[in-house]
């Protein structure tokens, strides 16, 4: 990892600098991923069929669910997860560089893909007044929320772990 703590707690800013110079590839593939996640949410509405995008940009509350085509829906959500997923686990071992934890985290991504995807569809045909429910299970289809939680997670879990 490249941010470096001294031993007080308190932060050696000569040593994160010399960390930074060490390690500017891999800051720099960071960063064009993190480019890569911007381009795939500024891009959606052309690379993904999802009816679903502009329902939820409305009051959907009392409105029932918008028409969709439901392999287009599937294969339109199935690819933003795999592209999201496979910058995520990029940005995993470009940050930890530890095959474990990317093997971790290809597990719980493949976990969470059969997980949000049932329930996805399963509220989608069988609970058709549950537009809050659905909007929450789709955020974290489309967005690479995981890697929000597990790039600090992994960080403490290695920091604890040289203790």
């Amino acid at each position: 990892m490249f941010l470096y703590y001294g031993f007080s707690g308190s932060i050696d800013f000569q040593g994160m600098l010399d960390n930074l110079k060490e390690n500017k590839l891999q800051i720099f593939i960071a960063v064009i991923i993190i480019i890569g996640f911007a381009l795939i949410r500024g891009f959606e509405t052309q690379l993904f069929y999802d009816p679903f995008l502009n329902y939820f940009k409305n009051d959907f509350k009392d409105l029932p669910y918008p028409e969709f085509n439901g392999l287009k829906l599937f294969f339109g959500l199935l690819f933003r997860y795999f592209l999201n997923s496979f910058l995520s686990l990029l940005l995993i071992y470009i940050l930890f560089q530890n095959r474990d934890i990317l093997k971790f985290s290809l597990i719980v991504y493949v976990f969470f893909l059969l997980l949000l995807f049932g329930m996805f569809f399963i509220i989608l045909a069988y609970f058709p007044d549950a537009g809050w429910l659905l909007f929450y299970v789709r955020r974290f289809i489309i967005q690479p929320i995981l890697v929000l939680l597990f790039i600090p997670g992994f960080y403490y879990q290695l920091q604890n772990s040289k203790k």
